[in-house]
Formats: C-alpha cells, structure tokens, sequence
C-alpha cells in the first residue's frame, strides 16, 4: 500500500438519528427531543440556530458555520479587491485581510457554538472524516446522557494499546468498537479506521502507528486521538530501550 499525502483530518458533528429540534412555544427557544429526554435552549444566538439546523441534516464543519454578516463582509472586500486588481500590493493587503476575517469569524463561531454543544454532548455524533473526499472514517457516538466527549492530545512516544475488555463488533455499517464502562461506541467507517484499531492489540506509539500505516500522520493521530477519548485506549508507558 502507498502512503497518501497532501490530505488532512476533518471534524465533523451532527446530531443523533433520534434528536428532533422545534421551535419552543413561544417562538423565542428551541426544544431538542430525543431518547435521552427533552433539552431546552432559551434565546440561542442566531448562529446556534443555524448550527443545530444544519447538524439535524447530517455532519457539519462547524468553521463553516459561520455568521451571514460576515460571509457578505467577504464578499464585499472581494468585490473591492477585484476592482483594484491592478494594484498588486494592494491586493495582497486585501487578500490578507480577508483570510483574517474569515479566522476572526470562523473563532467567534467556536466560541458561540462550543458552550452549547458542549452542555449537549450526549445528543450529539462526532465524526472524523479527512480530504480524500471518499467518506468518513469513525464516528464517535454517545451512550449516556453523561457522555462529554473531546479529541485528546496524545504523547508521540507513550506506548497505548486497546484495553482488554473492548468488543469489536461486525455490523451492516461496518465495525463498531464498545466498552462496557465507556458512554460512547466508536463506529468504523473505512478499513484506514481498522487499521489502526488493529495496530493497538499489541502495545505501540503513536509516533510509530504514524510510521507504518499508509495513511497521513495527521490522520492517524487523529484516529488514535479519538479512540483514547472515547475511552478505547490505555497508557502503557514508555518503551523499554533495547540493548
């Protein structure tokens, strides 16, 4: 198998099969219902609105959420850039500020966004996917109502392994990883997901799963950082030097 390049992690959220979302009686709040219950929402900013409405149709890039005053700001300042295209340096003056608000957008839609879905993380389906454009790899979805779930940042030479009472299931989808203490399964979506599930019967670092899987380091930390968060994994320690 060759190594692909050039590709980068996606991540992706939606909400679950079963949650509904509907206006509350006043017209002012939402209501999520779902089969852990019903959640109420008072006054959501016009971007959580927007934000749960695309995640009931399906995974979203919350970056991409972002607020419609500010996609029309864009297009503003690419409309002047274009008419002063014959100033080169001012272009690039343009250009740089546009990319800069296009980041200040993309962290203020963060910082709206994550308290939200933070405080309704058992509703919600974390998926991680990458640019080859050929589907999602895993998907993290949640069993508890107490389930926070947030991708860690691993060591690149601490050694980590499945823990031993993960069952590894055949279903029509694919396989999906469970644990009876955890409240979260993790579904396998692509054989580059199993791979690396595979690599973990046995002790190994993320700095060498990234080395001998065909995949981008970046997606296989990716992969690993999920499954320790959804409480798959275990530390094993620091390799014992040889000689």
């Amino acid at each position: 198998m060759s190594r692909v390049v050039g590709s980068r992690a996606v991540h992706l959220w939606s909400l679950h099969e079963d949650v509904v979302v509907e206006e509350d009686a006043t017209g002012q709040g939402l209501v999520l219902r779902s089969r852990f219950g019903t959640e109420r929402i008072s006054r959501p900013d016009p971007l959580v609105r927007e934000a749960l409405r695309r995640m009931e149709l399906g995974p979203v890039l919350l970056a991409n959420v972002v607020p419609r005053a500010s996609a029309a700001a864009e297009g503003a300042t690419e409309s002047a850039a274009a008419e002063d295209a014959s100033d080169d340096a001012s272009d690039d003056a343009t250009d740089g500020a546009t990319d800069d608000a296009s980041d200040d957008a993309s962290e203020g839609a963060y910082l709206v966004l994550l308290p939200v879905l933070d405080r309704l993380s058992h509703l919600i389906v974390r998926t991680l996917s990458w640019e080859d454009l050929r589907g999602p790899l895993l998907s993290v979805v949640s069993t508890s109502k107490d389930a926070p779930f947030a991708p860690v940042t691993l060591s690149a030479r601490r050694l980590i392994r499945l823990i031993g009472d993960v069952s590894l299931t055949l279903e029509k989808a694919g396989f999906a990883l469970a644990r009876g203490t955890s409240p979260h399964r993790v579904q396998l979506h692509r054989p580059e997901a199993v791979w690396v599930v595979g690599l973990l019967a046995w002790p190994a670092t993320p700095s060498h799963a990234s080395s001998v899987l065909p995949l981008p380091p970046e997606v296989t930390q990716a992969v690993l950082s999920y499954l320790a968060a959804a409480g798959m994994t275990e530390d094993c320690g620091e390799p014992v030097p040889h000689g």
